[in-house]
């Protein structure tokens, strides 16, 4: 582990000079400051206070965390009930675009003693993905992943399996079309969720062109720009991204005069609390959030250990409710 002493020998000053610019000083200049942020990422400095509670992070953008219903609050419930009583302190942070452009990752966590962290709801856009590719501090990246850095741990279900499953099970119920529907493919996930699902329908024999997809960030706007084309196409049953467009399936199938399942039958996938609100109750993929939280936990514990993951997925499970059946009869 590198000291204050090792950072200042580098740098040819004083020790007093390097603990001056991390605390914030107001005497040490910026071009010094800078340098001496650079040199303790270099250098893979950890500046965790002798004495104190060691601290790690949980930084989350593009997803609610607050309140039980919401899809990422039993993953951070999951995570802290393994950090906690192993001796940390868990920061919430919500992450904005400005936070990453004013400052490099490693350096954030440098200046606010941070041992590790844990990233939900990034996108392909956040400008941090680009600091993950060669930073020190041990991160760990749920539905995200980093190729070639061994501080970082992606953590998450396994998409291949989850969607083999729900065509395999419409396939069983006679469907020989199925489309599918996905938000913008803007994060790695959704672009790995719909790469899953063309080859889950191509192993099973089904259609599996390009054509029977249908995306928009906007779930409205995807259902208004694909439904009927995709009905035109004669799909019988639509396999969904996440539940919120599901749902929206539903409810769009309904204004056209088609029933769910009689006429077309819908997965969702993460079976959310909205699973069981949705008429009819809508079947789903269900990720295990609380144990994502947790196998998030032992991930990074094994990164600031020295142990270096570079994936751990958790199997899925396919939960069949009241909105797939038998295709229609032709």
């Amino acid at each position: 582990m590198a000291t204050l002493d090792d950072i200042a020998r580098q740098l040819g000053v004083a020790k007093s000079t390097v603990s001056k610019a991390l605390n914030g000083a107001d005497d040490v200049s910026e071009n010094m400051r800078r340098a001496v942020l650079e040199k303790a990422v270099e250098l893979g400095y950890s500046r965790a206070l002798r004495g104190a509670q060691p601290r790690i992070a949980v930084f989350v953008t593009n997803m609610d965390y607050a309140n039980p219903e919401d899809f990422g609050y039993d993953i951070v419930i999951g995570f802290r009930k393994l950090a906690e009583p192993a001796g940390y302190h868990v920061e919430i942070i919500p992450l904005d675009i400005p936070t990453q452009k004013n400052m490099h990752y490693d350096e954030y966590m440098i200046l606010g003693n941070y041992r590790g962290g844990l990233f939900l709801g990034l996108s392909l856009l956040d400008p941090w993905l680009k600091d993950f590719q060669t930073c020190r501090t041990p991160t760990v990246l749920y539905d995200n992943k980093v190729e070639g850095n061994p501080h970082v741990t992606y953590v998450g279900v396994d998409n291949f399996e989850g969607m083999e499953q729900v065509v395999e099970y419409l396939k069983g119920l006679g469907h020989e079309k199925i489309g599918y529907f996905t938000g913008g493919l803007e994060s790695y996930i959704t672009q790995k969720r719909c790469r899953a699902f063309f080859r889950a329908a191509e192993k099973n024999g089904l259609p599996c062109g390009e054509e029977l997809m249908g995306n928009n960030y906007h779930v409205t706007k995807c259902m208004d720009e694909h439904l009927d084309r995709l009905l035109d196409l004669g799909c019988t049953a639509f396999v969904c991204s996440h539940d919120l467009m599901a749902k929206t399936v539903i409810e769009s199938c309904a204004k056209r005069g088609l029933k769910v399942p009689e006429d077309i039958s819908v997965m969702g996938h993460d079976d959310g609390p909205l699973c069981e609100l949705t008429t009819p109750a809508l079947s789903s993929v269900r990720q295990n959030r609380t144990e994502l939280g947790k196998s998030a936990f032992y991930a990074l514990s094994s990164q600031m250990g020295n142990v270096h993951l570079s994936i751990l997925l958790l199997h899925t499970e396919l939960i069949v409710r009241d909105s797939c059946g038998p295709a229609p009869k032709k």
